[in-house]
């Protein structure tokens, strides 16, 4: 697989604040990635050094070009939803899809109509018409009729109901995701995306403190529910989280071998979003 985004030794401080501090990874072609992490951790920051809406220190590269520098030719490839899907409030749909027709070069009216014809937004509405939901059916209708290699998704569903949610990643991955393209999504509803991820990346204090594939978690992270006499032996290798559940301990471990628990209770695999707890607890800490 080849890196459709490099980072080498990323850095972005606003005065003497450091949103980025000193990221390194890579992201492959044909991956879903999730980015993750608490109100002021530096995702938006980061997305913003990748689309070139921020230079930054270090090392970024993008299909290999500079975001900042060569902005223009590297936006025909991406496209962005942001957590606010800003589009004119006056314009009706009609004349949205002219605009974008007129200057975007790779995208298609038809796919756009047919997909709109999915929904229930008329092509005479205009925007402030629009429900928010509707308002990012319409975004992503126009995203999914654009053929870029890149999709940015910085909070997509954001204030949306769970019907609105649930369609919105069905319709981008039966729509528009394959092997040709990249989606990277921030989002706080971590339960509802996980199953879609390939990888996932844990960023916090601007630091990533987890970079990991979707399927080497099962590898590294266990957890036990235990009591009593096994949960104190349990304890004893070390936990890096423990929480209380219907009586029993919840421990999480880190790169301890399950046949080292077997015995001492319930084994599974920690969700995304108790791994994610503990990590940003961990770090914290």
């Amino acid at each position: 697989m080849t890196s459709l985004v490099s980072a080498q030794g990323v850095s972005k401080n606003f005065g003497s604040f450091r949103a980025v501090d000193n990221v390194s990874f890579e992201v492959e072609s044909g991956k879903i990635l999730g980015l993750i992490g608490p109100n002021g951790a530096g995702k938006t920051t980061l997305l913003k050094a990748l689309l070139g809406l921020t230079d930054c220190e270090g090392q970024l590269s993008v299909m290999g070009l500079d975001p900042f520098k060569q902005r223009k030719e590297l936006m025909q490839n991406i496209c962005f939803i942001a957590d606010v899907a800003v589009l004119p409030r006056w314009i009706r749909v009609t004349q949205l899809l002219d605009y974008v027709e007129a200057i975007h070069p790779n995208f298609s009216r038809q796919r756009a109509e047919e997909l709109l014809q999915q929904t229930k937004i008329l092509a005479n509405s205009k925007v402030k018409e629009l429900s928010k939901g509707m308002v990012t059916q319409l975004h992503l209708s126009i995203i999914m009729s654009i053929d870029a290699k890149l999709l940015v998704l910085d909070e997509p569903t954001l204030g949306l109901d769970i019907l609105f949610r649930k369609e919105f990643y069905a319709n981008l991955l039966n729509d528009y995701f394959d092997e040709e393209r990249t989606i990277l999504v921030t989002t706080h509803q971590v339960e509802e995306v996980e199953n879609l991820l390939t990888d996932i990346m844990f960023i916090n204090d601007g630091k990533i403190i987890l970079d990991a594939s979707m399927e080497s978690l099962a590898d590294t992270y266990v957890e036990v529910a235990a009591s009593g006499d096994e949960a104190d032996k349990a304890r004893g290798l070390g936990p890096i989280a423990e929480n209380k559940m219907f009586g029993k301990s919840v421990m999480l471990f880190e790169g301890v071998n399950p046949e080292h628990l077997d015995g001492y209770g319930e084994l599974r695999t920690p969700s995304v979003a108790d791994l994610f707890v503990a990590k940003i607890k961990g770090a914290r800490a």
